[in-house]
């Protein structure tokens, strides 16, 4: 048997809409990554961006287990890397500030950390409340797995 590579010219992608209400965080990262990529077509190939455009809404209503809520951080680096510059915040205050980059940060962390990740990561559009500007591509509904 040969093996099949895909090619630019038959890739075809599509669109989902994910509702994140209730949804375990790491769980539904996992699952959006994995359309990221593109894993749940015949044509995967791993050395080409094969994946499906994923919309997630309601991001400011995920769920996280356990103690997650207070005790897990969130590191960044403000003002171009100078010393004392580390900002920390609890998942709790980075949902309050900015609900949408508690599933970004989730998924991202979940893809492959090179240029072919970072263009399956621009594929994921997530939005905090149930609206999205992408009625016009006709998003398929996404059920996760529980």
């Amino acid at each position: 048997m040969k093996t099949h590579s895909a090619r630019k010219s038959e890739i075809h992608r599509k669109w989902f809409v994910v509702d994140a209400e209730n949804a375990v965080l790491g769980r539904m990262a996992s699952q959006v990554a994995s359309i990221l990529k593109g894993k749940h077509k015949p044509l995967y190939t791993p050395s080409m961006d094969t994946g499906d455009f994923v919309i997630v809404v309601n991001a400011d209503k995920v769920k996280l287990t356990g103690n997650k809520e207070t005790d897990k951080k969130y590191y960044r680096v403000g003002l171009q890397g100078k010393p004392g510059s580390l900002k920390v915040a609890t998942a709790e205050e980075l949902r309050a500030r900015r609900p949408e980059d508690l599933v970004k940060n989730a998924v991202r962390r979940m893809l492959p950390r090179s240029p072919l990740g970072r263009q399956m990561f621009s594929k994921l559009k997530v939005y905090a409340g149930p609206n999205h500007p992408h009625e016009a591509q006709k998003p398929q509904v996404l059920e996760l797995q529980a």
